[in-house]
């Protein structure tokens, strides 16, 4: 059962990170990731959001929303590989700024959604 939920959320965290992240690269129109650092700012500040709230304490909904969509949303590979590729293209200060960027976001987003759940709940 629990295998089917992180499938179940899998199945929709991939398409959205797809979508966004599209939507967000054609808006900025720039080679600097923008959509893979929305994607995973705002996955981490959801399961900063689900890690706090009542859903933390229900196996099935941590399955579904935060080991299935937040996992699927996410996307550490893909930032990693174009954090090479900004460096192996000349764009080392942007590399270096999407790295430690990202790092901190994701940081600030996940203790944020824990406040915000905390304050909501």
């Amino acid at each position: 059962m629990t295998l089917l939920l992180v499938l179940a959320g899998a199945a929709l965290g991939a398409p959205a990170r797809f979508l966004v992240d599209r939507a967000i690269q054609a808006w900025r129109g720039t080679a600097f990731p923008w959509g893979t650092f929305t994607v995973n700012v705002t996955g981490s500040f959801l399961l900063g959001l689900i890690a706090a709230s009542a859903m933390a304490t229900s196996k099935p909904l941590i399955a579904l929303f935060g080991t299935g969509f937040c996992g699927a949303f996410t996307t550490y590979s893909t930032f990693a590989y174009q954090t090479l590729l900004l460096a192996r293209h000349g764009s080392r200060s942007r590399a270096l700024l999407n790295a430690l960027g990202s790092v901190a976001a994701g940081l600030a987003a996940v203790y944020l959604g824990l406040l915000v759940a905390r304050v909501l709940g």
